[in-house]
């Protein structure tokens, strides 16, 4: 399993996110909203029921599907969604230059991504989402974090339904890598409209 730690900094990002931001551990993070000091005391919800719904932000079309499910899900249960988005290695490495650069501009290019779905997060549940972006293999931080943060109680993945393959993370919680996961884990077909989504969640009207 890759040692991906250093490299997440989480943080409730309110929509849009203000540009009172630091460098630590070589990603930003607003300096007020570190650690677990993000939930604890941010509200009532946060403070009677610190659980979190994690989704896996990436590129795909699925990933509306889960974010809506675990949005849906948040404001049945009261529960609240945590997002996580995994930049890879840079390449050309190697070349220290090259390789920082291309660094920056991902992490630039995965804040703009989570400042997106972190707002549709927040229109549907009312609050802020906590935010993870980290360094490395998809599927060994997914589990790293998971293994790291008690308060994560359900991963939550979009199925492609359009290929022969589910995603490189659900091909993986299929078989031996279950055993490393120790909260349940929601997939949620992308073929599922809103409207039926919404069904599936208790207590909604």
């Amino acid at each position: 399993m890759a040692d991906g730690g250093d490299q997440a900094f989480p943080a409730m990002w309110h929509s849009p996110v203000s540009p009172d931001m630091n460098e630590k551990n070589g990603l930003r993070m607003r300096p007020e909203r570190t650690g677990k000091s993000a939930v604890e005391g941010t509200d009532k919800m946060s403070e009677t029921n610190p659980k979190f719904l994690l989704v896996l932000v990436d590129d795909s079309e699925e990933l509306h599907q889960a974010l809506h499910y675990a949005s849906k899900r948040s404001a049945s249960t009261h529960m609240r969604v945590a997002l996580l988005y995994v930049v890879a290695p840079a390449e050309f490495a190697h070349w220290a230059g090259v390789g920082e650069l291309m660094r920056q501009e991902a992490r630039e290019l995965a804040e703009d991504k989570m400042r997106e779905h972190a707002e549709y997060v927040q229109s549907v549940t009312g609050n802020p989402p906590l935010m993870y972006i980290r360094e490395g293999k998809v599927v060994d931080e997914v589990i790293s974090l998971v293994k790291e943060e008690d308060d994560i109680s359900v991963l939550v993945l979009g199925a492609d339904t359009n290929s022969d393959s589910a995603g490189p993370v659900i091909s993986y919680l299929a078989g031996r890598g279950i055993s490393e996961c120790r909260v349940p884990v929601v997939i949620v077909p992308g073929n599922l409209t809103d409207e039926q989504i919404d069904d599936l969640m208790p207590g909604l009207d």
